[in-house]
Formats: C-alpha cells, structure tokens, sequence
C-alpha cells in the first residue's frame, strides 16, 4: 500500500510539473498565477477524493470481515494430530506426561477457533475505525476546495 502511494505520489509530481509549466508557458500574458492556483486546487481536489475513495473500499472491506469473517483453516484431526505430536516431543524429555484426552482436544481446539474468530473480529473493527480516518480526515479539505473552485468561476 505504501508503495502505491509512492508511485501515485511520484505521478501526481510529474503531472503537476508538467501542467504548471504549460500553463505558465500559455498563459504568460493572461495571468498565468491564476492558472497555477487552478492546477494546484484540482491536485488537491484529485488527491483527497483518491483518499477518500480508498478509505471508503477499505471500510467496505472491513465491514465485510466483521459480517463474514473467514472460516478458519486447521480442522479437528489436524489439530489433534499437531498436539498429539508435541505431546510426544514433550514426553520425551519428561517423564511420562499424560496426554489430553479426546475431549480435551475438542475443548481446546473450540477455544481456539472461537479466540482466532474474536482476533479476526478486532482487527476487522480496527481496519474499519482507520479507514474512517482515511474518509473523515480530507473530505473537509475536499468539500472547502471544491467550494472554493465554484466561487472563482461564477
């Protein structure tokens, strides 16, 4: 994600170079300040709406997570074969443990699944409070812009 952003940014540098220099080029005569400042509130314009849109597919992303979280991966049988196991390794250099029974495993592995759901959900509601950060934070800055730009052309 953060690689895009250095690309998108990097871009967003070459365009605005390039418009700032054919505006000042065209409009040396006519004013060319006022194109400079109309390039510069559609880059702003440009910038906060990208902002804002993905925010707005993150949170739907999130929001997703929290209604349908994916199921999880390890089933029964391959848990009770990976405990089985460490009970061996463990009994090997201890003295005789005694390994869980089958619903022991059964219990361990319901509370294991219903804490990787309750972790999913968390991060799920984490991710959605910091793409409403990635929506709320430049969409004022976005609304005054755009105000702004309706004023200069009436």
């Amino acid at each position: 994600m953060s690689f895009l952003l250095l690309v998108v940014g990097a871009i967003l540098v070459v365009v605005l170079i390039v418009l700032l220099v054919a505006g000042v080029k065209a409009e040396a005569d006519k004013g060319g300040k006022d194109v400079i400042k109309n390039v510069y509130i559609y880059l702003v314009l440009f910038a906060t709406l990208m902002m804002t849109i993905g925010g707005s597919v993150s949170a739907f992303m999130a929001v997703a997570d929290i209604v349908s979280p994916a199921p999880y991966y390890q089933t029964f049988d391959e848990f009770k074969r990976l405990n089985s196991e460490k009970t061996r390794i463990d009994t090997e250099t201890i003295e005789k443990d005694a390994s869980p029974t089958e619903e022991e495993l059964k219990q361990q592995y319901e509370a294991m699944v219903s804490r990787e759901k309750e972790m999913q959900a968390n991060r799920a509601k984490n991710n959605l409070i910091k793409s409403f950060g990635w929506i709320i934070i430049p969409l004022p800055i976005f609304v005054y812009f755009q105000r702004r730009l309706v004023k200069k052309e009436i």
